[in-house]
């Protein structure tokens, strides 16, 4: 049975890892996550292929600046064994790692940052797991609507206000109808 491709978000602090420094390196480890639900989407929902917005957080302009795809299957990561690594975990053994990663390859930097702001206005993505109040996770899974919807966004030259005229709620960046839901 084939794997359907699932989209994901991935949140880095540029300062520490940015999109450049992944176009630089071509494929690199998504090591450090130290939250069980992160870990447990990596390792049990993750796949080779699937897709990730690239999202820079704790910066001046929090949001998405890339796209990369998820490299290879979880595997456990090695800096939990490493004494002097900041994501050490003492309670960790090789026999019985708690952490894993998946490495990530580049695909491509967006055209422009997709803000964390500009997320917030577009009503049809309120129930996305980055704009749910309190959610801080660094790994989360993205619908295909959602996913579709936000590289529509892409090519918008400024920031709009996702509310057409009439004043009417939009499905979409083009104001598509949407099924279902």
């Amino acid at each position: 049975m084939t794997h359907a491709a699932a989209h994901w978000l991935m949140k880095t602090e540029p300062g520490a890892f940015s999109i450049d420094d992944l176009a630089r390196k071509g494929q690199e480890p998504w090591d450090g996550v130290r939250n069980y639900q992160a870990r447990n989407f990596m390792r049990d929902a993750m796949r080779m292929g699937d897709r990730v917005f690239f999202y820079h957080s704790n910066c001046a302009v929090p949001g998405i600046v890339g796209i990369a795809e998820v490299a290879s299957d979880a595997y456990p990561d090695p800096s939990q064994f490493d004494p002097r690594s900041q994501h050490f975990d003492p309670g960790s053994t090789r026999g019985q790692p708690r952490w894993v990663l998946v490495d990530v390859r580049f695909v491509r930097k967006l055209a422009r940052t997709i803000s964390l702001d500009e997320l917030k206005r577009h009503a049809v993505l309120a129930d996305m797991g980055l704009l749910r109040k309190g959610n801080r996770l660094s790994v989360m899974p993205v619908t295909p609507a959602h996913w579709k919807y936000i590289l529509g966004l892409e090519s918008a030259t400024a920031p709009s206000d996702p509310r057409p005229p009439s004043g009417k709620a939009t499905h979409g960046p083009r104001q598509r109808k949407t099924s279902g839901r």
